[in-house]
This record gives C-alpha cells, sequence and structure tokens, in this order.
C-alpha cells in the first residue's frame, strides 16, 4: 500500500470487492448474517478461485494459474538440479 488517495495501489482489493459485490451480494438475500457469511466463502473457494475466468492472468481461474506456475517452477529446479 502507497499513500493515501493513490487508487493504483488498492486496485486488486477493489476489482475483488467489486465483483463480490456485483456477482454475489447484489443477486440474493439471506435470512441470517451467519448463512450470508457461509456463502461468501463458498463463492469464493468454489466460484471465483476455481471456475471464474481472471483476464489479468491470461483468462484462467487463480487455481490453475497457480498449479501451473508452481509446477514450471518445480520442473526447472529438478532441470537445474
Amino acid at each position: 500500500m502507497g499513500r493515501t488517495g493513490i487508487c493504483w495501489d488498492n486496485a486488486t482489493a477493489e476489482s475483488f470487492w467489486s465483483k463480490l459485490k456485483t456477482e454475489f451480494y447484489d443477486r440474493r438475500t439471506w435470512p441470517t448474517r451467519l448463512e450470508a457469511r457461509a456463502a461468501v466463502g463458498t463463492w469464493i473457494e468454489h466460484w471465483y478461485n476455481r471456475t471464474r475466468l481472471h483476464s489479468a492472468i491470461g483468462c484462467v481461474p487463480p487455481v490453475e494459474y497457480e498449479y501451473s506456475h508452481t509446477t514450471t517452477q518445480d520442473q526447472a529446479a529438478l532441470q537445474a538440479a
């Protein structure tokens, strides 16, 4: 984080909150706060991280991107050894 009022420092977080609000919160209602919290966790783990395509990382889900990135690094380390 940088100085106050510098929007680019917080762009990733702002983008996430925007997606959460428009793709999730604004489309549903919950009887209790506990149910809303559980639903948010499920949305993040099952939709946002595993299914939703993210343009900043080549239009793949974050879990897939991390797996391919880790696998590539592991293979490079094995070849260097």
